[in-house]
């Protein structure tokens, strides 16, 4: 992994992102800390030509997006049209929002939207991923929904955007499901898992926690990989302090 290769996910900074203004600043600070590259998510009401102009004004590059779960699967042109105006090829659903993984008809129907709107993604030269949470790997027909959900989905037509914290969290093998992905990943979110002394989980700095990123990124970067991307859902504080901090170590200890 390269550190030009390893960008910040903006949901972790969304509170310091919702005027052209403030992601002006926002994304001054980032490139400042280090971060070449932004995935966008949780912005307010920018247009995407200003967005763009701003990202690529302080000399970072948009290596992706999340965009909104719905508006991918029932208008996805409208998402299309976004991706295209931020100067990005590559987007996630984010996640399976009104989806009741209790009810078959509602994974079956999961499965049939994400891949009409992967086709239509790949149609127009994008391509879209999915990122899971732990409620992924609730049991479905032997196995889990995830694993449903990309056995059922050609490659072609659905990605993987693997999220190391919630995989752990679902009772996955990070490691295992970076393996099992391989081909099949062109990015990741990078988020440590910390638990304390109560066995209370949190989110945390990369490098706080449990995760072996070391081998995380070694098993990613051979199955192709091209963006590690840091997220930390919520921060003890500053979260600027959070993702330099992030950053920081992964420079320090993760960058071959």
């Amino acid at each position: 992994m390269k550190i030009n290769q390893v960008a910040i996910q903006l949901y972790t900074l969304r509170d310091h992102c919702q005027t052209a203004a403030d992601l002006a600043a926002t994304m001054k600070k980032v490139r400042t800390i280090g971060y070449q590259s932004v995935q966008i998510s949780g912005l307010g009401p920018i247009p995407p030509n200003e967005i763009a102009a701003i990202v690529q004004g302080e000399g970072l590059t948009t290596c992706a997006t999340h965009e909104d779960s719905k508006t991918i699967l029932d208008d996805t042109q409208k998402a299309i049209d976004r991706l295209l105006a931020l100067g990005t090829k590559l987007t996630a659903y984010p996640y399976p929002a009104g989806v009741d993984f209790h009810n078959p008809e509602h994974i079956e129907t999961l499965v049939e939207k994400l891949d009409a709107a992967g086709a239509k993604f790949r149609a127009a030269g994008l391509t879209l991923g999915y990122h899971n949470h732990a409620n992924e790997f609730f049991k479905y027909k032997g196995t889990t929904v995830l694993d449903y959900i990309y056995t059922s989905i050609s490659p072609e037509n659905l990605v993987a955007e693997l999220d190391t914290f919630w995989v752990q969290r679902g009772g996955g093998d990070v490691v295992d499901w970076v393996t099992r992905m391989a081909g099949r990943q062109p990015f990741i979110h990078l988020k440590d898992f910390q638990v304390n002394a109560a066995a209370e989980i949190s989110f945390c700095e990369i490098g706080n926690g449990t995760l072996p990123f070391d081998r995380i990124i070694a098993a990613a970067e051979k199955g192709g990989c091209e963006w590690f991307i840091v997220e930390q859902d919520s921060c003890p504080g500053d979260p600027f302090d959070s993702i330099k901090q992030s950053f920081d170590y992964i420079q320090a200890n993760l960058i071959s």
